[in-house]
């Protein structure tokens, strides 16, 4: 068990990242404009369930182990590098199009599934982010609890901006627009995706 204090400077923190606009975001709003909420609400449960495969990873200590192999932690930095910057080039190459198939909400799922689970990040984050207010003996269960509350909260943001693309929807879809704010996204998630090929993340 963790004291309320903790919990809430737990809390406290996870909001101020997560509220932090960044791939996740990015990819959020783009495949609501895509594929309307159904798709946006998708894949702000992908990223959900990408960050709850990586609590049980922590919260089993598979976490450290991949953080520890420098060639796996590597691989799957550059692997989500180039996710990130192949989602940006699709983007702005179709900018403006509706592509059969590719705004489903099961392909939306999958791609923030895809995109959360390819962040190494996300190992290094909650390899640092849990432990230390799960008290000074963690346990499997409370960095679980803590984890899926993570995931939680952030299903809950993402979703929150999906509704709120959505209901701008008309206006973001006329043509002109639409086109501006592809090209913008796309450029974000290739930027994204450089950064994160290029730098090194440190456990």
């Amino acid at each position: 068990m963790i004291g309320l204090g903790s919990y809430l400077a737990f809390v406290g923190v996870s909001l101020l990242v997560i509220c932090t606009p960044g791939q996740d975001t990015a990819l959020t709003i783009r495949n609501t404009l895509a594929g309307g909420r159904k798709a946006g609400v998708a894949t702000a449960l992908g990223v959900a369930a990408g960050q709850a495969i990586w609590t049980i990873a922590t919260s089993a200590g598979l976490a450290l182990v991949i953080a520890a192999s420098e060639p796996v932690f590597n691989a799957i930095r550059l692997a989500g590098a180039a996710y990130l910057i192949y989602l940006g080039i699709r983007t702005i190459v179709l900018r403006g199009q509706s592509v059969p198939g590719q705004s489903t909400s099961r392909h939306a799922f999958a791609q923030g599934l895809l995109s959360n689970l390819s962040n190494a990040k996300m190992v290094a984050f909650f390899i640092s982010l849990l432990p230390p207010f799960a008290g000074p003996h963690p346990t499997f269960t409370v960095l679980l609890a803590l984890g899926l509350n993570f995931a939680l909260f952030t299903l809950v943001w993402l979703t929150g901006y999906s509704l709120a693309v959505e209901r701008m929807g008309d206006w973001l879809r006329r043509t002109r627009v639409r086109k501006t704010l592809d090209a913008i996204l796309g450029t974000v998630l290739v930027a994204l995706g450089v950064r994160v090929g290029l730098e090194t993340v440190r456990v």
